[in-house]
């Protein structure tokens, strides 16, 4: 549970109001394709199904799953001869791939299409001869995963500090690669450091920055200014959540992120008439809807749902996974994949 400097601002009401939903928030078509392919695994093939990492950084999806039968493992020691493997959808270094399959795991990659796609531009640049700097976080299994596509040639930078200090053996065949789920604002001014150090390098030709992280940053950008304090449903290893928390700060509202309902304080709210409301892309809605249960037990009396962009993306499962029609119906009774609130 993190908190940004308090926004100024004269108290209307001694407890919250009014609601204010982002949209969009929580679930992207990444997250929902990872979670569907492990539920679907189980249901196909049985417990246990082994996935390497959290399958999405969320306290609340990962129990879920666990309950129905998936393992969380770090090293493909823990799996056993034979087994179910899924990757999770931050995605995994070749060395990992290939160890998998050396080892015969019947494998499903729930790896984010918009990461793979990053992952394939390093590959091929790679073969034209392109070292590469990748903005992003250090330790972040996304960033292990993408750099993990090559033995040598990519310098990670977390900040502009980082720009100054990088050495690539050579500058003429340069290209920028970026953690999907950065703040955009971030990125950018790195970018602009790395563009004004090495001018000829090469831009991703789309932003790597995924459509979801944009969106819900563009969500709060718009929110932030009309509430009195803002929450941000996530788990504190989620990068995309913590960046909503920390884009609200910069813009001078008050802000808190939390794993659930439970972590929310009654102090918080003294004054604040009027909350925003959002969540992480690996967040579901679940959680947001017992947030405002407990929002209206403190006093709220109306949920307002902004104008927003509709997501309509939804990008395929893996081959292998296709179920009859008693098994889709299981699968479609999942705790995590209910309508919005």
């Amino acid at each position: 549970m993190t908190q940004s400097p308090a926004k100024a601002s004269a108290p209307s009401a001694s407890h919250p109001q009014e609601i204010l939903l982002a949209e969009p928030r929580g679930f992207c078509a990444g997250v929902d394709r990872a979670i569907e392919i492990v539920e679907r695994a189980l249901i196909k093939f049985g417990a246990p199904i082994y996935v390497r990492h959290e399958i999405v950084h969320n306290t609340y999806v990962v129990n879920d799953l666990k309950d129905k039968g998936a393992i969380f493992i770090e090293e493909l020691d823990d799996v056993p001869p034979g087994a179910t493997l899924v990757f999770s959808a931050h995605g995994v270094s070749r060395a990992v791939q290939d160890e998998a399959r050396a080892r015969g795991f019947q494998i499903f990659d729930a790896t984010c299409p918009l990461v793979t796609k990053v992952h394939v531009e390093v590959a091929k640049l790679h073969k034209e001869g392109y070292e590469f700097i990748m903005i992003g976080h250090k330790g972040h299994p996304e960033v292990e995963g993408t750099m993990g596509q090559l033995d040598s040639g990519i310098h990670l930078v977390e900040d502009v500090a980082d720009v100054a200090r990088i050495q690539p053996s050579q500058t003429s065949l340069l290209a920028v690669v970026t953690q999907t789920t950065l703040s955009v604002d971030d990125a950018a001014e790195i970018s602009a450091a790395v563009k004004a150090r090495f001018p000829a390098v090469r831009a991703p030709k789309q932003q790597d920055i995924c459509y979801a992280t944009q969106n819900r940053q563009d969500a709060v950008k718009v929110m932030s200014p009309q509430v009195d304090i803002l929450i941000v449903v996530g788990s504190p290893t989620s990068s995309n959540s913590n960046r909503l928390r920390e884009l609200a700060a910069k813009l001078g509202t008050d802000a808190y992120m939390v794993d659930d309902a439970s972590e929310l304080q009654e102090s918080w709210f003294e004054g604040r008439s009027r909350v925003g409301l959002t969540a992480g892309a690996s967040a579901p809605d679940v959680l947001v809807r017992q947030v405002i249960d407990r929002l209206r037990a403190m006093g709220a009396v109306s949920v307002r749902k902004m104008d927003g962009i509709e997501e309509t993306i939804k990008f395929p499962l893996p081959k292998g996974l296709k179920m009859d029609s008693e098994q889709t119906l299981a699968a479609g009774s999942s705790r995590l994949h209910q309508p919005d609130a």
